[in-house]
Formats: C-alpha cells, structure tokens, sequence
C-alpha cells in the first residue's frame, strides 16, 4: 500500500477513533470527503485509489475538487470549507508521518476557506409555530408522536440527531421538569420543560410505553428515525399548515428552523444571549449573536429608546467656485 492509504487508514482509526474520540456525525462527514476525493483524484491521475500518492493530492488538485464540488455536485461554500476542513485535518495528520513531503502538505494547508454572505436565520413566529403544532393527525399514532417530537424541539431547541437519539428515561415529568441529552461536542445538557410540553410528553410516554433504555421517538417498526424522514414529515406538515398560515409559504422551513424560532422565543422573552447559549449548547457565546441580527423587534426598541437626531436636512453648497467644479466632476 501507498504512504497516502495507510496514513489515510491511521488518520481515521488512531486519530479520529482512537485519540479524538470524534462523534459518528464528525466520523460520518470526514469519510464521505475523502471518499469523494480520492474518487475525483483517481479520475483525474488515472490511477486506483489505494495507488495514489501524497504528491498526488498537491494544492492544484484540491483547488480543482473545491471547484468541483461548488460548481457540478451544487455544494455550498458552507459546504465547501466543510469538506476543505476535513482534508487539511488529514494533511496536518500526515505531515507528523511523512516530513519528506512537507512542500506538498504545506501548500494544500496554505488554502484559505472561502468568504461567504451570512444571510439572517428563518425563524417562526408564534401563530405560525401553532399551525405547524396543530397540522398532524392526532387520530393516529403517527401525528401524534410528531406532534410530541415538533413541540419538544420548539420548545427545547433540541438539534435533530439529539432528538432522534433520546431515550424515554431522558424526559423527566415530575417536580423540576427536564430533558437531559448529550449534545454536540459529548456535553452533557439539562433543558426545562413547560406545562405545556409536559402535558403532551405525558400523554405521549404514555403511549409509548416503552422501557427507560428504549428510543422516546421510533418508526412504527420500532427503529430509529432518519434525520432526511423527519425533514419529510415536517415538509408535509409546512405545506398543510401553510392553508391557515400563508405567511409560512415564504420561508423555507426545516428542522434547524425549529432550534432557531426556540432561540428567538427566548431573546423576545428578554432572556439573556449567554443564558441562551447555554439553553442551546453554544461552545461561544459569539453563536448567539446572530439571533440579535435577525431580531428587528429588538432592534425597533432599541431605537425607540434613542433620541432623535435634530440636524436639519440641507445641501452642501462649497464657498468656492473652483471647490464647486471639482465636486460637480
């Protein structure tokens, strides 16, 4: 085997696995980068994947496979510096083994990520988190695990693989109501529950009736729900709510949206921007803020608070003749 496919190996079972102890999402995503590199540099160096070379992989290469996931597999930039994340962390690994190819690595970790315009996050609003709460069918069991799942992830904020990963002895219904769950990064993380909520998880673990160690939320078949299933669902449920609702029809409304609009309940609420990050599980404060850009409410209030600037409007009119050609240029 080639120097780049043991390296690649170790880089996954001694680094990833064994040091880190990387999440199976993080596992996940590196695999499916590599995988599509080593794909595009085969086709490119005319050679198997386990024949390919560090030298192989230079800085031109990895240029041509960014390029080629934005511009023919659609990828975004958020996307791209994704992927080119995954391979410099390779590179970093590889450069501790094999100094001798230090001018290649160098240049490969020397690409910078790509800027990007940050566009103001989708959030719903309160009748519109109504009418999506309200869309399922109680009458069978499938509308009304959603409507347990959707009214946990509102008023939680829950991430979709923290949701899908909960068992029925996380939810707790008594004196002090909870939900724990380990969130991103292995933290472990305690989030209150409202009446609300409480009354409809009741009645939900009710049903469910399963064992302390078993999944809250499953397929009917018993199995584990699919992150692209619960963007299904909810797709299904948009469109109906959208009828009582028309306002939901210009946003694009995901899972994600969810933990966003529970943000922002929070932030109109008055609740603190650090105390949300903990709600959350932000590792940075600095996540939080783009809550406080989306926000115009808060930014209404904030100007209503100020005092008005009393200049009055007028026209700049310069002294001199010579000064009034060069500005009339």
């Amino acid at each position: 085997m080639t120097a780049l496919a043991t390296t690649l190996q170790a880089f996954f079972t001694d680094r990833l696995i064994r040091q880190r102890q990387v999440s199976p999402n993080t596992l996940c995503a590196y695999r499916d980068t590599l995988r599509l590199l080593l794909v595009f540099a085969s086709d490119i160096k005319r050679k198997g994947p386990s024949k390919l070379e560090i030298d192989d992989l230079d800085a031109q290469l990895i240029g041509s496979f960014l390029d080629h996931l934005e511009q023919h597999r659609k990828n975004s930039v958020r996307t791209r510096n994704a992927r080119l994340a995954a391979i410099r962390s390779l590179f970093r690994y590889a450069a501790l083994r094999h100094p001798e190819h230090a001018a290649v690595i160098e240049r490969v970790l020397a690409i910078p990520p790509k800027r990007f315009e940050r566009r103001l996050v989708t959030f719903l609003t309160e009748a519109e988190i109504n009418a999506l709460l309200a869309a399922p069918n109680r009458a069978n069991w499938i509308g009304r695990r959603d409507t347990a799942l959707f009214s946990l992830a509102v008023q939680t904020g829950l991430r979709v693989s923290e949701l899908i990963g909960l068992c029925c002895a996380d939810v707790h219904l008594g004196s002090g109501a909870h939900v724990s769950c380990n969130g991103k990064g292995r933290k472990q993380r305690i989030t209150p529950l409202t009446s609300g909520t409480v009354a409809v998880l009741r009645q939900w673990i009710a049903e469910r009736a399963g064992q302390p160690t078993a999944l809250l939320f499953t397929t009917q078949t018993g199995r584990k729900l699919s992150r692209d299933a619960l963007e299904h669902r909810i797709a299904k449920y948009v469109q109906k709510a959208t009828v009582d609702c028309p306002s939901m029809a210009k946003k694009t409304v995901t899972m994600h949206v969810l933990r966003h609009s529970a943000a922002m309940r929070l932030l109109r609420a008055g609740i603190d921007t650090s105390v949300i990050a903990l709600w959350l599980g932000h590792e940075q404060i600095e996540t939080t803020q783009i809550y406080l850009h989306a926000d115009l409410e808060i930014k209404e209030r904030a100007l209503e608070k100020t005092a008005p600037i009393k200049t009055k409007p007028g026209r700049f009119r310069p002294a001199d003749k010579l000064l009034a050609f060069l500005e009339a240029l």
